[in-house]
């Protein structure tokens, strides 16, 4: 019984450890990939608008930033499952959008929004 308890705990602990890598890989990531053009730690908007609270935003509402009319028409709300598929491919799930840089990579896709996230 001990033996199983204390596999659980360094399971759990080694999930802690992978989950906080990950978010130190997406606030870096974030910052050489997104932060020319957005804001994290600010509601300032630059080229795109500022990011923090993303993740349960309708897409195109942000006051004060001036959306693509396909960017406010998408009706989407952003969630883990539609960024992934945004950042993989802006103008594949949105035509018209603004955005064009593109993430290759699932696990840099995957860093930067558990990062968006925690924001």
């Amino acid at each position: 019984m001990k033996q199983l308890a204390r596999a659980a705990v360094a399971t759990t602990l080694l999930a802690c450890q992978a989950h906080a890598q990950d978010a130190a890989d997406g606030a870096r990531l974030f910052k050489q990939r997104c932060g020319a053009c957005h804001q994290i730690d600010s509601t300032r908007n630059g080229v795109g608008p500022h990011l923090q609270g993303v993740i349960g935003r309708t897409a195109g509402t942000l006051e004060g930033f001036r959306y693509s009319p396909a960017m406010q028409g998408s009706g989407i709300n952003w969630d883990a499952a539609q960024l992934d598929t945004y950042l993989t491919n802006p103008g594949g799930l949105i035509k018209g959008t603004r955005m064009t840089q593109r993430f290759a990579k699932a696990d840099e896709r995957k860093a930067i929004i558990d990062f968006l996230a925690t924001h």
